[in-house]
């Protein structure tokens, strides 16, 4: 079994939390809470990477991720 690191955005919406990872094209969720959905993400993300590995792709993790704001004036 190998541990593989991927960064995870976990933003707060009207109905609760939506939650994706970024390295990995469409491999997203919700839930109520930050903790559900934080739950929900690591399961979309062991299920993402089972099915990559099934088909013989490779999986690229992160050493290092930088998060940040902008302040954008339009």
């Amino acid at each position: 079994m190998r541990t593989y690191h991927f960064a995870a955005v976990l933003e707060k919406t009207e109905d609760g939390y939506f939650a994706f990872c970024p390295e990995l094209q469409g491999c997203y969720t919700s839930g109520d809470t930050f903790e559900e959905a934080r739950a929900n993400l690591t399961d979309a993300v062991r299920l993402h990477i089972e099915d990559r590995l099934a088909d013989g792709e490779e999986i690229c993790s992160s050493d290092c991720v930088n998060l940040t704001t902008l302040e954008v004036a339009v």
